[in-house]
């Protein structure tokens, strides 16, 4: 019997320090700001109500990526991803600026895919996009280097030297 209480005893002191902890801790939570804030350009066709279909979205990138002349840098993303929010501003600072150039002397561009849309499953495939955020870089068509995850000014500088 003594081994039953001592057990009935421990279960409620330890159910009695478990609603303790709960009620006086706090778990903290912060907004995150939204993706159209963010990423002004994602999904246009989307919030403008026009509907574009899954082959023509692929055309249009084989278009972009295939640009001559430029290095196009395609950022996969997510809304949720901590460290593509903090890539973003970043990329977006080195695609406006034209004095910023990559080690073959090429203008930038920059390209973002948001990876939770659907129809852009094709592509996160193709180039086996594991982890956020993915940034390939691609000259004339054809991707010639990636970097997977996140990078400050100074790395993003030395990866666009190597390109």
């Amino acid at each position: 019997m003594s081994v039953s209480l001592t057990l009935r005893s421990l279960q409620r002191g330890s159910l009695l320090s478990f609603r303790r902890a709960s009620l006086t801790g706090f778990r903290a939570l912060h907004a995150t700001p939204r993706r159209s804030e963010l990423y002004p350009n994602a999904d246009l066709a989307v919030r403008r109500g026009i509907s574009v279909s899954n082959n023509t979205k692929l055309n249009t990138f084989s278009k972009v990526v295939g640009t001559q002349d430029r290095l196009v840098l395609v950022d996969f993303y997510a809304d949720w991803c901590g460290p593509c929010r903090q890539l973003s501003p970043i990329l977006e600072k080195f695609s406006t600026d034209a004095s910023i150039k990559s080690g073959s002397e090429l203008p930038i561009d920059v390209v973002k895919i948001n990876t939770e849309n659907e129809t852009v499953l094709p592509l996160v495939q193709q180039f086996k996009v594991h982890a956020l955020p993915t940034v390939i870089a691609f000259r004339n068509g054809e991707p010639v280097d990636n970097f997977v995850g996140m990078r400050n000014e100074a790395g993003l500088k030395r990866f666009l030297e190597t390109v």
